[in-house]
């Protein structure tokens, strides 16, 4: 089942960093992992990306894998120059309360499924 990222954002009761335009792009898998390495072996298209981690790799990783949005997890937020390149790269932020386990549980209950299912 396809979902917006809209209605992720509303789920989450996430605040958007940046690139709020692209609340209406859909999706309909998730991969959490705070290390890149493992997200580097994704293969599924229009998955976004679960992740503590707030540094600039992690932008890196998501633009050579071209997912399009990120949720950080646990009330972490990038600096400013990470949400800058982020925008730059058309790279939709979100930020959550949640643990990473709860984000989890949440989407996968409203019909996102894990990039492993793809």
């Amino acid at each position: 089942m396809d979902m917006q990222l809209s209605m992720i954002k509303d789920l989450l009761n996430a605040e958007v960093l940046c690139n709020e335009d692209m609340l209406c792009m859909e999706t309909f898998s998730a991969f959490a992992s705070d290390l890149m390495s493992d997200v580097l072996a994704l293969s599924c298209k229009e998955t976004i990306l679960i992740t503590g981690l707030t540094n600039i790799q992690t932008i890196r990783t998501a633009e050579m894998l071209d997912i399009k949005c990120i949720i950080f997890v646990r009330n972490k937020k990038p600096d400013n120059n990470v949400i800058q390149f982020a925008k730059e790269k058309g790279i939709c932020l979100l930020a959550t309360s949640y643990t990473m386990f709860t984000t989890c549980g949440i989407l996968y209950c409203n019909g996102i499924k894990g990039a492993d299912m793809c």
